[in-house]
């Protein structure tokens, strides 16, 4: 689940053997608490927008069986604490697998009631690989410069451009972190979480994570559940389908969210004169797809970029009024600006995108079994695609690189629990990241767990984004551990906050800069 919009994907070569799961040493739960809370130094670094920041880092092995051996850097921040009641470090993590998580934590701080927020450290972190964090991972600068081959595979000139694309990432990580790659993994990073527990000083964690944040939570859970507090997880990945399927399911889910976009723009015709037949809009929006795959808007924006743009609609709808304003341009007036803009501000790959796809890549290729055969990759695609033609197949091309991944894979590690106090689990019921099916599942592996769902909801990630409801369940179980209970699936339910408005218009979307819903999602990078 990908940083920005994520994928399924691979490419035939004989199958690498799979290896064990990696399993703590004996030693490592002491070899963590040796960590002294000495061993981490906070010094001020605030910003404009969370200016109480404070930031630090840790070693940690690179290879934790070898606790003398390699060590890397870990990039830590901090919003302390400030009331007379101290709860400890809640740990945050934004997803991806490659979100940086430094900002994060004055984001939360910042947005939870004050009362709440002064009980805890909140404490962000890159994880291994990622940002600040050293080594950071950057296997082949430019990798998404534009314009790439388009995503759809017509012909078999278009199918060996990507496929191509792919091998050249995998072969690029290879050569340059031969020495690391092996240990960017998702346990590898549960055990920097206990790290950075032990150097805290703190006997328990708190933590709360989003998305891929949500799976890393659940599996930190399985190794150190005597060390739980307090687990939130919100958009919540489902952990038995990791990763393959679940990128196959994700396809339909966003699939869905574009529809439901294309919906949206029909409504509001009068403003944007697309059509009030979604069905149709649909029609249009494909055409204009493969006229980028014939001249790309501004040198900039072909057929694969279109996809890319269009893709944060499905995880925010705050992003629906621009992106429908740009699509209104380029068909009713043949202006290609607007999409360019759009492509500029809200594309799949960010600036940070060289160093949090090579990380997103390092883990989902490394923690579980991808085909290697290319023939189940382009079957499977292909009969995804015949239902969710929306983007299964830059779904695809994102994750093709684990089909050619040079390092052997792990096995997935189950999360079922029932050792760990109550977790607050968060779902909106339309989401196309993390379809709602995933936290319902994740509610039955964790024993006690709550679940409360947004009825309606698609947008990902939807705590702290404006919903009183969803927020107040949230204040209650960091305050005092309390969880709702109820008879049915969910144990409580919220209403969705209401679409967004066309820009112009009494209650038009707020800028996607200033709000906190877009706030959120750019924290949270996307693809899970």
């Amino acid at each position: 689940m990908k940083k920005r919009a994520v994928a399924l994907c691979g490419i035939g070569i004989a199958a690498l053997a799979a290896s064990t799961a990696l399993v703590p040493a004996a030693g490592a739960a002491g070899a963590a608490d040796s960590q002294s809370r000495a061993a981490v130094s906070w010094k001020k670094c605030g910003i404009k927008e969370y200016p109480t920041l404070q930031c630090a880092s840790l070693r940690v092995p690179l290879d934790h069986d070898r606790a003398g051996g390699r060590q890397i850097t870990l990039a830590l921040s901090r919003v302390p604490h400030t009331a007379k009641t101290f709860q400890g470090p809640l740990l945050v993590n934004p997803g991806g697998p490659g979100g940086s998580g430094l900002t994060l934590a004055g984001f939360v701080a910042a947005n939870l009631p004050k009362k709440v927020a002064a009980q805890y450290d909140v404490i962000g972190f890159d994880p291994r690989g990622v940002g600040k964090s050293k080594p950071a991972l950057d296997c082949k600068p430019g990798h998404f410069k534009p314009v790439r081959p388009p995503s759809v595979p017509k012909t078999e000139a278009i199918e060996r451009a990507n496929l191509k694309r792919a091998e050249s990432f995998a072969q690029a990580c290879g050569k340059k972190y031969p020495d690391v790659l092996p240990f960017i993994d998702t346990v590898s990073s549960v055990r920097d979480m206990d790290a950075i527990r032990a150097a805290l000083g703190a006997k328990r964690l708190n933590y709360f994570g989003y998305s891929y944040g949500t799976y890393l939570g659940a599996v930190y859970a399985k190794y150190y559940p005597e060390r739980v507090r307090r687990l939130v997880l919100d958009s919540v990945v489902d952990p038995e389908g990791v990763w393959y399927q679940d990128n196959l399911t994700q396809d339909v889910a966003f699939n869905a969210r574009h529809q439901a976009l294309l919906a949206w723009v029909a409504k509001y015709d009068a403003t944007y004169k697309l059509g009030k037949d979604p069905a149709k809009l649909e029609v249009k929006w494909n055409a204009m797809r493969d006229a980028l795959a014939k001249k790309p808007a501004g040198k900039k924006v072909g057929a694969a970029e279109l996809e890319d743009t269009f893709l944060p609609g499905g995880y925010f709808n705050g992003y629906w009024p621009y992106l429908a304003d740009a699509f209104a341009s380029y068909v009713n007036a043949k202006d290609p600006d607007p999409l360019v803009e759009a492509y500029e501000n809200f594309a799949a790959v960010d600036a940070a995108g060289d160093n949090s796809y090579s990380v997103y890549s390092a883990v989902q290729c490394r923690d579980a079994w991808w085909p290697r055969n290319w023939n189940q990759w382009r079957d499977d695609s292909w009969r995804t695609h015949e239902k969710a033609p929306f983007s299964t197949w830059n779904n695809a091309w994102y994750n093709a690189p684990c089909a050619f991944w040079p390092t052997r894979t792990l096995h997935p590690r189950g999360v079922s629990n029932a050792a760990i106090p109550p977790v607050l689990l968060f779902q909106a019921t339309d989401d196309g990241a993390t379809p709602y099916e995933g936290g319902v599942t994740m509610h039955h592996l964790l024993r006690g767990s709550s679940l409360v769902v947004e009825e309606g909801g698609g947008n990902h990630g939807i705590t702290l984004s404006g919903s009183k409801c969803l927020d107040a369940h949230l204040a209650a179980y960091l305050t005092s551990g309390k969880v709702p209970r109820g008879d049915g699936e969910a144990d409580a339910v919220c209403k969705k906050l209401p679409d967004p408005k066309p820009l112009g218009t009494k209650a038009a979307a707020p800028s996607p800069t200033s709000s906190h819903g877009a706030a959120l999602h750019g924290l949270l990078g996307f693809r899970g």
